[in-house]
């Protein structure tokens, strides 16, 4: 299947928000997303990929076109997160934005359906780190990166631990 890289591009991104709750504007502003695209394709392949994407814009579609969030939110807990063969790439889509590190992918997974020669627990950039979605969420700065500026230790924390 041939990729139309903008187009889908725009279908990882719709998948991303979907399923890290962040804005597109948010995604973008990480600096990752194309990043994380190749990354994704180079260790699942364009089939997959494309097979992925596909899905979830026809869930999305069909979601528009019939003004119901419903038919998305079951679709892509039926046929994406609860599917044996896009459920652990879906899965790794939201670990790569939280923590941005790729999981190598279930043993039983890739006997099934395989996987190329790279697919192995890795983080893509040591820009990811401090990009990761986990920091916003949780309300704090990465450690040993971003740091708030000068002075800022004299200021008690922002994250109750209560």
């Amino acid at each position: 299947m041939e990729m139309n890289a903008d187009e889908f591009m725009d279908y990882f991104l719709d998948l991303s928000v979907t399923l890290t709750g962040f804005s597109r504007f948010h995604l973008q502003g990480t600096g990752q997303a194309s990043l994380y695209f190749d990354t994704i394709l180079n260790i699942i392949g364009k089939d997959m990929f494309a097979e992925l994407l596909l899905t979830f814009h026809r869930l999305n579609f069909e979601a528009q076109n019939n003004n119901d969030e419903s038919i998305l939110t079951t679709g892509i807990r039926c046929e994406i997160l609860g599917s044996e063969k896009l459920g652990p790439l879906a899965r790794n889509v939201i670990k790569l934005w939280y923590i941005a590190t790729w999981y190598q992918l279930p043993s039983a997974w890739r006997d099934v359906f395989g996987t190329k020669q790279n697919d192995q627990t890795f983080i893509p950039s040591p820009q990811a780190y401090p990009e990761g979605l986990l920091w916003p969420t949780i309300g704090v700065n990465p450690p040993g990166a971003k740091g708030l500026g000068y002075g800022t230790w004299s200021e008690p924390p922002s994250v109750s631990l209560s």
